[in-house]
């Protein structure tokens, strides 16, 4: 409804000048406002064969260096236009940790996250796992240790209402030992978790993990229903130059593409990985049309993973434009 004002005399007219000024300066942000809101339901939209949705890994920096709390972890996701939440367990090593992941410290957790994703509308969907011991050591008592360590994890995935962890493939390098060894290992966390409905799922996250044949023969050999893949875009090297220096860079690569099409046949989630891009907005390492290509070819509709690990961009910056990228590709994808 439009404001009419009248103006009797000068001192009103003044009066009636300034409160067209708040008027206006109102209507022109709300007008921002509402503009934004439309733009990003209109990115939203524009993906309609996958949900996007945003790995807390994202946001490391911010949380293990700037000090963010990382239960603001939802508020930043739904300003940013996601859906769904992936946590990372050693964001919050910090509180947990002093407490040896007692049941109380756990279920505060879970509560916190919990009014968070509802308070902003979000969903829950996976819980990323780390240093909780080697699921494919040789040595049987640690590997069953391992397989343990993880069950506090099932069930706080549980009580979330996410429907996997995400869990690594650490242990021998003896292919022949890995494969076997890996076998046991997610066999006993995934029958623990098959009482919890959860799935486990291993992501190609370096070391003979990043071998997408042996995964996925792993994967065959476990037969379960409830254990699968978490395919990531980029984490495919299989040997480091030097193992103690992330930085010096690859010694042995498995082929990316071949490697998700491979794993997609097992996965109930996909991550997304970014670290930099060209001046049109495209990833200047990972061909995001072909790898969203062999998703949807594989019938994948669930949640894809915005996964940022840039260092040329902020985190915010490299987040944006890692979901606008994921969204432009979309629409090229047959």
């Amino acid at each position: 409804m439009k404001r009419r004002i009248f103006i009797r005399n000068s001192t009103q007219a003044g009066i009636g000048f300034s409160l067209l000024g708040i008027y206006s300066c109102k209507d022109e942000k709300k007008a921002v406002k509402e503009e934004d809101t439309v733009e990003k339901e209109a990115l939203m939209s524009a993906a309609p064969f996958i949900k996007l949705s945003l790995a807390q890994w994202s946001i490391h920096n911010m949380i293990n260096d700037d000090g963010v709390d990382p239960y603001t972890f939802a508020a930043k996701a739904k300003n940013w236009g996601f859906e769904g939440l992936e946590y990372v367990s050693q964001l919050y090593d910090k509180e947990l940790e002093p407490a040896n992941f007692s049941e109380e410290a756990m279920q505060s957790f879970v509560d916190k996250s919990n009014a968070e994703a509802e308070k902003h509308g979000l969903k829950n969907i996976l819980i990323m796992i780390d240093d909780q011991g080697d699921l494919a050591t040789s040595d049987p008592e640690e590997r069953k240790k391992a397989a343990e360590n993880h069950y506090k994890w099932v069930d706080a995935a549980a009580s979330m209402g996410c429907h996997s962890i995400r869990v690594n493939l650490e242990g021998s390098s003896d292919p022949i030992e890995w494969k076997a060894n890996s076998i046991d290992g997610l066999t006993q966390l995934s029958t623990y978790a098959s009482t919890k409905n959860i799935n486990i799922l291993v992501e190609n996250h370096g070391g003979l993990s990043s071998n997408a044949a042996m995964l996925s023969e792993v994967m065959a050999q476990v037969n379960m229903s409830n254990c699968g893949t978490l395919p990531d875009f980029g984490n495919f090297c299989i040997r480091k130059k030097d193992p103690d220096d992330d930085d010096a860079g690859c010694e042995e690569n498995y082929d990316s593409y071949k490697g998700v099409k491979e794993l997609m046949v097992h996965a109930k989630a996909v991550s997304a990985k970014s670290h930099d891009f060209d001046a049109n907005g495209n990833e200047t390492e990972i061909d995001y049309v072909r790898m969203l290509q062999i998703v949807k070819d594989a019938g994948y509709t669930g949640y894809v993973g915005v996964e940022y690990e840039g260092t040329e961009l902020t985190e915010e910056e490299g987040i944006i434009a890692t979901r606008d990228l994921l969204l432009k590709a979309s629409k090229e994808v047959t």
